[in-house]
């Protein structure tokens, strides 16, 4: 089970911290990512980790995002900077439950979501 938490209604500019906590998914062999989905619109690969910490990002989000986990915590975090209104969206996190497995850009290959946490970001 993964649970999200940190969304909230900001400005241009502001930055944001999202955190996803999980159990029964293992933070240190799992990989982590996290999607974003608007109404009518494809989820979208935002960043993920894979279980030696190394971060992937979507084109999008590059320079302004960073992903980061705690495994001690089992928590995976998403520090959001330089925040656009583009960048409104529900994010939700996602796992892909085989050990050592490589960070995917598919949401098909994740198969534990949480319900997502909502953000968006005012002009």
């Amino acid at each position: 089970q993964l649970v999200e938490f940190g969304g909230a209604l900001v400005q241009t500019g502001d930055s944001l911290r999202l955190s996803c906590v999980g159990s029964g998914v293992q933070f240190d062999v799992d990989a982590l990512a996290w999607f974003r989905q608007s109404p009518g619109k494809e989820r979208e690969f935002v960043a993920g980790i894979n279980w030696r910490g190394t971060p992937t990002y979507g084109d999008a989000v590059k320079g302004r995002f960073t992903v980061s986990k705690d495994e001690a915590k089992a928590t995976m975090y998403l520090v959001m900077s330089s925040l656009k209104p583009e960048d409104t969206a529900m994010y939700l996190c996602a796992a892909h439950t085989i050990p050592w497995s490589v960070v995917s850009v598919y949401p098909a290959d994740y198969d534990e979501w949480g319900r997502g946490t909502q953000v968006t970001v005012g002009s």
